[in-house]
């Protein structure tokens, strides 16, 4: 999905733009409409947890898969994480590759085969919230605290994949970063939903000791949010120059690092990245290059840790 977000997709209130564009959501609707008469399947031998959205792109759904397949090795559960094999996302494969035992397959339903093969406890999907034929045993929703819904419309009048109204169906949500309109997105997640889990996630780096913190920084990233990746950094003292920013998923071509590191060298600034663009970035041009690492820290995780062993 390489694609840069529309602006007006976080305005507050939707524009005249947002208004044209509403005729050609009707596709999603009808989707949508549909999605309540599907017939789905439950695995009664291995317990799903999706971690998804209905807030299209950058609301940190690969992090939280990976904390909370570590939450469940931590409690000597047989688990694994699971992704539909996009050949576009190769980023978010290789991370959680990485840091975790992946499953990835054509379809989610290939990968409950593959987990019960493995006579495994539990699978934890990185998105299909809209998944037509699984019904997961836990539903869990990621949103980036200061988008919230954006200005609420469906794509492409807006950036949400469902009404705000799907959230009567999902067992917990996920606010990640700070905003201080926590109360009034709270108030109105409890009026869809009386029973939802509402948590508050946030970043912290994790490697932070590697770094000169005195020293300029050229920045670059392809991720859903990259206003994240910056805000991080500054955060925490990182005196940043210059930031390139590249669509969600970009895949990058030999010339696309060629280009960051002479620019870097020309004005004498380090290089940094995210820890899902490093991914990409062949040998050749790993030692000019560092990444971030981030852990995810979860507010009243006992709760999560509660949900999960229901």
């Amino acid at each position: 999905m390489n694609f840069k977000k529309p602006y007006f997709w976080d305005l507050p209130k939707p524009n005249i733009i947002s208004y044209l564009l509403i005729p050609f959501s009707i596709p999603i609707v009808l989707r949508n409409f549909l999605f309540k008469f599907f017939k789905k399947e439950k695995s009664t031998r291995i317990k799903t947890v999706c971690v998804g959205n209905i807030y299209l792109g950058g609301t940190g759904k690969t992090p939280l898969t990976i904390r909370i397949y570590e939450i469940l090795k931590t409690l000597n559960y047989k688990v694994a994480t699971a992704k539909k094999n996009y050949s576009n996302q190769n980023d978010e494969q290789l991370l959680l590759s990485q840091k975790t035992s992946l499953i990835a397959e054509k379809s989610r339903k290939n990968v409950i085969t593959q987990g019960l093969k493995q006579n495994l406890d539990f699978l934890v999907f990185d998105d299909g919230l809209q998944e037509l034929g699984i019904e997961f045993d836990i539903k869990l929703a990621c949103f980036k605290s200061k988008n919230w819904i954006g200005n609420g419309q469906l794509i492409p009048a807006g950036p949400m994949r469902e009404k705000i109204s799907s959230l009567k169906r999902f067992d917990a949500v996920f606010l990640n970063g700070h905003t201080d309109n926590f109360e009034k997105i709270e108030n109105q997640i409890q009026s869809i939903n009386s029973k939802i889990k509402i948590f508050k996630t946030f970043y912290k780096i994790s490697n932070i000791e590697k770094y000169n913190l005195n020293l300029r920084y050229l920045i670059f990233s392809g991720i859903g949010s990259p206003s994240d990746f910056k805000e991080i950094l500054l955060e925490n003292k990182f005196n940043i120059a210059k930031e390139i920013i590249f669509a969600d998923h970009y895949e990058y071509s030999q010339n696309d690092f060629e280009n960051i590191i002479s620019s870097a060298k020309n004005e004498n600034l380090n290089i940094l990245t995210t820890e899902k663009d490093y991914m990409k970035i062949p040998k050749k041009f790993r030692e000019e290059i560092k990444f971030l690492s981030i852990d995810l820290i979860i507010h009243n995780e006992i709760e999560l840790i509660n949900l999960l062993k229901i």
